[in-house]
């Protein structure tokens, strides 16, 4: 019986050693990808529950695409050299410059240049199928207490991000693409007439 449960010990230790490659190869391997996503952010006494949906695109380094379609639209664009930001019912958008505003973001994560030279990478233990990666950033961020992301086998699954005031943001996906070409156009932001711009 011990000895089964040592067994269980090194496979389930071997599993989480596993999920940290896993990662590793998908920022080595992973340029581009396509995937659809549900966001879940909860408060900190896990009460309040906010959900919202839509399209996720992304292109090594520093390129990707939020489109947020429900229950409202934005838009969240990184060009590589700022990130916009549009809300089209309120007609404003507003941009900073990339160094700025990624730190220790899913986007970061998913499509920054250098996964190991950002973030320390330490296997957690699996939950809700999923194996679990905690990535620590390497420069202190005051806006945020952990940030893990999820595999299933090989495949992207989820981030969770738990901010500075405890408030928990849960990133499914589903319908993941790796490798799928993302045209450079998606990548570009053209405010749209009549709209206005802050610049932070």
């Amino acid at each position: 019986m011990k000895r089964l449960a040592s067994l269980l010990l090194v496979l389930a230790s071997a599993a989480h050693a596993d999920a940290v490659q896993t990662l590793k190869d998908f920022g080595r391997e992973v340029k581009s990808g396509k995937a659809e996503f549900t966001q879940t952010v909860s408060s900190p006494d896990g009460q309040r529950k906010k959900t919202s949906s839509g399209s996720f695109e992304f292109q090594r380094p520093n390129q990707f695409r939020f489109a947020y379609a429900k229950p409202f639209e934005q838009l969240i664009v990184g060009d590589g050299q700022k990130v916009w930001i549009y809300d089209p019912d309120l007609k404003q958008a507003s941009s900073r410059r990339m160094n700025q505003a990624l730190g220790a973001t899913p986007a970061a994560l998913l499509a920054g240049a250098n996964l190991e030279k950002d973030f320390e990478l330490k296997a957690q233990p699996s939950s809700g199928g999923l194996d679990w990666v905690q990535a620590q950033p390497r420069q202190a961020d005051n806006n945020l207490q952990s940030l893990k992301i999820g595999f299933k086998g090989k495949e992207l699954a989820a981030i969770e991000v738990v901010d500075g005031f405890g408030q928990r943001s849960l990133l499914q996906f589903s319908g993941v693409q790796a490798n799928a070409p993302v045209a450079a156009e998606r990548f570009r932001f053209v405010l749209p007439p009549g709209a206005d711009l802050i610049e932070q």
